[in-house]
């Protein structure tokens, strides 16, 4: 779509606005970033909404109860990226799931890799950063998943889940509607209209950071605090990361900007890993699901495991680029 960002600066040079100034080039930014993420998610979200019309959460629990061991664990995280797209959308199938008597290696495997690696994301990525980067994103996102949900389950902690999900001894066996062409494709609309309006707002904030960063915040002072004159770029990344709250689709445009600005890409990519995956909402909702003990193993893995990712780009980042 580089077409529609030579379009937009031409449109501004005619209302006067220089796009090499700051104010103008912010506005080239965030107009440009507003209007592509906003086709791209539309599109994305309908076509993976209608993959998703197929796996409700009544047929994904048969699915997960066919398989044992590290195989559960792995389809449990790749059933996660055809799945909702923001962390709070994905405790109450979590929820389900556990309830429903799924191993918790299972259920925490799908927990994590749901918000942190997404159809949706992989285009978006690919769009922005290259086919590499986005391959080995969603690559070790899934393997994040899969081993932190191995380490839960070999923990034995189902004593930490919360008495009522517990206690709950319903094991009806729904049978999944057989929905129609047009059902899925109503659907899908349904879906793309709930997601956008939910979204959209980060969206939003998302690109006007982004468009700050890229034209206002000078290249010298990222390259000092996220680029590779700072060994704890990762984990002052990973840990600013945690308090905020954004889908994937919020995240791309701040680190769209800090990787133009010089920032290490482990260090941007532990930065969007950690807001998918351990924003504050969605602690805050998973401790009415899971005890502290259990919680805290839960951020521990996963904080552990984005920092790790977050040094491993950032070493071996000539092979992205």
């Amino acid at each position: 779509m580089e077409w529609l960002n030579a379009l937009i600066g031409k449109v501004l040079l005619m209302v006067g606005l220089d796009v090499n100034s700051r104010i103008g080039g912010s506005i080239q930014f965030f107009s440009y970033d507003t209007i592509k993420i906003t086709v791209l998610l539309c599109v994305l979200i309908f076509l993976i909404s209608y993959i998703q019309s197929f796996f409700p959460p009544e047929r994904s629990r048969k699915i997960l109860g066919r398989f044992h061991g590290i195989g559960a664990n792995i389809i449990g995280a790749l059933l996660g990226t055809v799945t909702p797209f923001c962390s709070c959308s994905s405790i109450p199938i979590f929820i389900g799931f556990t309830s429903a008597g799924l191993p918790l290696g299972v259920t925490f495997s799908f927990l994590i890799s749901s918000p942190m690696v997404d159809l949706g994301s992989l285009v978006l990525l690919v769009s922005i950063f290259g086919v590499k980067i986005a391959v080995a994103y969603v690559v070790l996102g899934l393997v994040i998943a899969v081993i932190g949900g191995t380490l839960i389950e070999h923990l034995h902690m189902e004593d930490q889940i919360a008495d009522f999900i517990r206690n709950n001894n319903s094991k009806v066996d729904i049978e999944s509607p057989n929905l129609t062409v047009k059902d899925r494709l109503i659907y899908s609309r349904d879906q793309v209209a709930a997601t956008f309006k939910k979204v959209f707002p980060y969206i939003l904030v998302g690109v006007a950071i982004g468009a700050v960063i890229h034209n206002w915040i000078p290249e010298g002072w990222v390259e000092t605090v996220l680029g590779s004159n700072n060994p704890f770029g990762v984990i002052l990344a990973t840990l600013v990361g945690i308090p905020m709250y954004a889908d994937i689709f919020g995240t791309i445009p701040i680190a769209e900007a800090l990787f133009a600005k010089g920032a290490l890409l482990g260090t941007i990519l532990s930065f969007m890993m950690a807001v998918t995956t351990l924003s504050l909402p969605s602690l805050i909702m998973l401790k009415k699901a899971i005890k502290p003990k259990l919680l805290a193993t839960f951020i521990a893995i996963c904080t552990v495991g984005i920092i790790i990712v977050g040094y491993g780009f950032n070493v071996f980042q000539s092979l992205f680029i």
